[in-house]
């Protein structure tokens, strides 16, 4: 049996241990990693409660409940920076990313280790699909969070529009991949399409 806090200790020991080494953007992006690690797994958290609380099929909460409940917990970093302090757009960014690519890390390790014997279509997969999904969607909110934040509309509507079109992102490539055939190969491309999009934007806001 794999216990996703036992991945969890194993590989967020060393990294947090290494920002004893390490300053600045390097010791914020190791501390977004290791907090999108642990998102992923109160996300998994809150899903497996509400799902007994439903009564939902696996599909169902895979389209309906997870882009939900997993956006949202990736919100609450992103919240908590702002709270305390005023951070640059490149300090967000790159929290945003971090945090998304600690997340979609955590997840592909609990799912291959617990998946037994896989083939290299199903790594990458998880690896091009599932993990470029999972920053995408909080790069497209920490993007959509800096555009309110410079119209001075950074208020409730502002955070909900933001968290909407991760949810609408994350929700869309679940939905796609559900079934086998056509959709679903359009959904793997999804992400690496919309990573291609925002890059550009990404790249002004930094600058």
């Amino acid at each position: 049996m794999i216990y996703a806090e036992n991945i969890l200790l194993c590989i967020a020991a060393p990294l947090l241990l290494s920002m004893l080494f390490v300053r600045d953007q390097a010791r914020r992006y190791v501390l977004a990693f290791v907090s999108g690690m642990a998102a992923c797994l109160l996300s998994a958290y809150v899903t497996g409660f509400l799902r007994l609380l439903v009564g939902w099929e696996a599909t169902e909460v895979r389209i309906f409940l997870s882009p939900v409940v997993e956006e949202l917990i990736k919100l609450i970093p992103l919240l908590i920076l702002l709270l305390l302090s005023e951070p640059e757009d490149e300090a967000l960014l790159l929290l945003a990313v971090a945090l998304g690519t600690g997340f979609a890390t955590f997840e592909n390790c609990c799912t291959l280790l617990g998946s037994g014997e896989i083939g290299l279509s199903f790594v990458l997969i998880r690896g091009l699909a599932v993990g470029v999904m999972h920053i995408v969607s909080v790069a497209a909110l920490s993007l959509g969070i800096i555009a309110a934040r410079r119209l001075q509309v950074l208020s409730l509507a502002g955070f909900v529009g933001a968290v909407s079109v991760s949810m609408t992102f994350h929700g869309l490539y679940n939905l796609l991949v559900s079934q086998p055939g056509a959709s679903s190969y359009v959904g793997f491309c999804l992400p690496l399409v919309a990573a291609v999009a925002i890059y550009p934007p990404y790249r002004r806001m930094r600058r």
